[in-house]
């Protein structure tokens, strides 16, 4: 026998697969926010290691800064007592100064030159005296400039001619003003290439008998 469905089973066909594509939907959208919800949760936790990392490492940094001020301030303590001391060596140094200056002195003061008066400001001295003739006084800064171990860097500020005593004992002489450098002892021993040589001009017609 046969039968025949009369039910309307399209229509019910039709109303199945729009449940179905409900259910699907539902489905991935539920599937979607799982996904979204982990995402952000990882996210949130990688966020959150970072910020600590970063945080971990701004206090390292000022640890560090802290560390770098305090050598700092070592440091200027430390260049602090180097000057100090370079300063008692100095003036311990200083004390034997006038025996080297006089010795100097003595040893490299040619003939013909008379030293009336120096007078010592720092590490300079100044020279006045008198001289027989101009070329005395550049032979006199030539043995400073050149042969002397604790004077350097001669350098000539005045000469002229003048004249000394009276009557039959008067003669013409050069007066002379001499600025020259004096080493400390710790500058004793370094290399001579500070000194300088100066020469002395030599003026016409103002050449006395030797």
């Amino acid at each position: 026998m046969i039968k025949i469905n009369l039910l309307p089973h399209r229509e019910e066909k039709r109303k199945q697969l729009i449940k179905d594509f409900y259910s699907l939907l539902l489905l991935s959208a539920i599937i979607g926010a799982l996904v979204v919800v982990v995402v952000g949760g990882i996210n949130a936790r990688e966020m959150g290691i970072q910020t600590d990392r970063v945080e971990f490492i701004k206090k390292e940094n000022l640890k560090l800064d802290e560390k770098i001020k305090e050598v700092a301030n070592l440091k200027q303590e430390i260049d602090a007592l180097k000057a100090r001391q370079q300063a008692v060596e100095d003036l311990q140094g200083d004390r034997n100064q006038p025996v080297f200056l006089l010795d100097e002195l003595v040893k490299h003061t040619p003939e013909g030159v008379y030293l009336r008066a120096l007078k010592q400001e720092g590490q300079r001295v100044t020279l006045n005296g008198y001289a027989q003739s101009q070329e005395r006084v550049a032979e006199f800064i030539r043995n400073l400039s050149g042969r002397s171990e604790w004077m350097y860097k001669p350098e000539l500020i005045d000469i002229h001619s003048t004249g000394i005593g009276q009557g039959r004992d008067a003669k013409k002489v050069s007066d002379f003003t001499i600025n020259v450098g004096i080493k400390r002892p710790r500058e004793k021993d370094e290399p001579a290439s500070a000194a300088a040589t100066s020469t002395v001009p030599v003026k016409s017609g103002t050449n006395p008998g030797r």
